[in-house]
C-alpha cells in the first residue's frame, strides 16, 4: 500500500517564462519562413503547457507518472511538473456526512431508529486514491456499518438492562467517543481522519414507541411514588419523635398506628384531603 510522499515541484513562474520564450521563438521562426522549426517549437511549447498545475488552499494534487506514484503536492501555489504526469485533485477540507436514519436492534433486541453526523477529512492522499476505489463511497458505507455495530453493542436505556453502564440515550459523550474511535479504525485504510462523530437521531421504532413510552411513564411514576413514600415515612417518624420528646401527648401503640395511617394518607395521597374533627375518643 502506497504511503503519502509530499513533494514541492519547481515554481510555475519560471516555467511560464520558458513557455513564453518558446512561443516567441516559434513566432520568430515562422516569420523567417522556417516552417519545420516553427512546428517543432510550437509542439514543444504546447506540450510544455501540460505541466502547469495550480494548488488552491486546502487542496492537494496526487501525481503519477506512467503508473508510478511520484508524490503529492499539498502546499498551495503555482507549479510545473513533468507534462506527462497524471494529476488528481483532492480536497483537504473537512466534510460533513449526515447519515440516513437506520432501523436496527439495540443490545436488548428492541428495534430503534438511529443516525449520526460525522465530520471527516482526507489525511493521507495516497491511501485515499490508491487504497480504495472511491474514498467518498467508502466513508459512507463504513460509517453506516459502524453506526449499526454501535447500536447493537449498547441498550437504548436501562429499562431492559439495569446493569448497563453505558446506554445510547444517557451516555452521549461515551457513545460518541466509541463511535469516533471505531470510525477512525475503519477508515484508516483509506487515509481518512474522523474529526468528530455524534448521534443526531435516536428513537424507538414506531411499532414499539407507544409501548415503550407507557413503560417509561410507569417507571417514572413508580420512582416518584417511592420518593414520596420515603419522604412521608421520614416525616411521620420525625413527628412521633418530636411528640414524644416534647411530651405533648402520650400515645399507645394503637393510637400511634392510627396517627401513622392518617399522616401517610395525607402525605401520599394525590388529592387534597378533608380533615375530620373527632369530638369523642378513639374507642367511641
Amino acid at each position: 500500500m502506497e504511503s503519502e510522499k509530499t513533494i514541492n515541484p519547481q515554481s510555475g513562474y519560471l516555467a511560464l517564462f520558458i513557455f513564453l520564450a518558446l512561443v516567441a521563438a516559434a513566432i520568430a521562426l515562422g516569420l523567417n519562413g522556417n516552417i519545420g522549426s516553427t512546428i517543432i517549437v510550437a509542439i514543444v511549447a504546447l506540450l510544455y503547457t501540460g505541466g502547469f498545475i495550480v494548488v488552491n488552499p486546502n487542496e492537494s494534487k496526487v501525481l503519477t507518472l506512467f503508473g508510478k506514484y511520484t508524490g503529492s503536492v499539498k502546499q498551495d501555489g503555482f507549479y510545473w511538473v513533468n507534462p506527462f504526469t497524471t494529476k488528481k485533485k483532492l480536497s483537504l477540507r473537512a466534510l460533513n456526512l449526515n447519515g440516513q436514519q437506520l432501523k436496527v436492534n439495540d443490545k436488548s433486541g428492541n428495534p430503534i431508529e438511529i443516525a449520526a453526523v460525522i465530520v471527516w477529512q482526507v489525511k493521507d492522499t495516497a491511501k485515499a486514491v490508491f487504497a480504495v476505489e472511491n474514498y467518498v463511497q467508502y466513508v459512507n458505507i463504513q460509517s453506516e456499518a459502524a453506526v449499526r455495530h454501535l447500536a447493537n453493542s449498547f441498550p437504548y436505556d436501562n429499562l431492559e438492562d439495569e446493569s448497563a453502564d453505558i446506554t445510547l440515550r444517557d451516555g452521549a459523550d461515551e457513545v460518541s467517543a466509541i463511535l469516533e474511535a471505531e470510525l477512525n479504525e475503519r477508515l484508516a485504510r483509506a487515509g481518512i481522519e474522523v474529526v468528530e462523530a455524534r448521534i443526531s437521531h435516536l428513537a424507538y421504532a414506531p411499532e414499539i414507541a407507544n409501548a415503550m413510552l407507557q413503560r417509561q411513564q410507569a417507571s417514572a411514576i413508580i420512582a416518584a411514588r417511592k420518593l414520596i413514600v420515603e419522604g412521608a415515612v421520614s416525616i411521620v417518624e420525625m413527628a412521633l419523635d418530636r411528640l414524644s420528646e416534647k411530651q405533648i401527648v402520650e400515645l399507645d401503640e394503637e393510637r400511634k398506628a392510627s396517627m401513622v395511617s392518617n399522616l401517610l394518607v395525607v402525605l401520599c395521597g394525590e388529592r387534597a384531603v378533608s380533615p375530620v374533627v373527632n369530638t369523642g375518643t378513639l374507642y367511641h
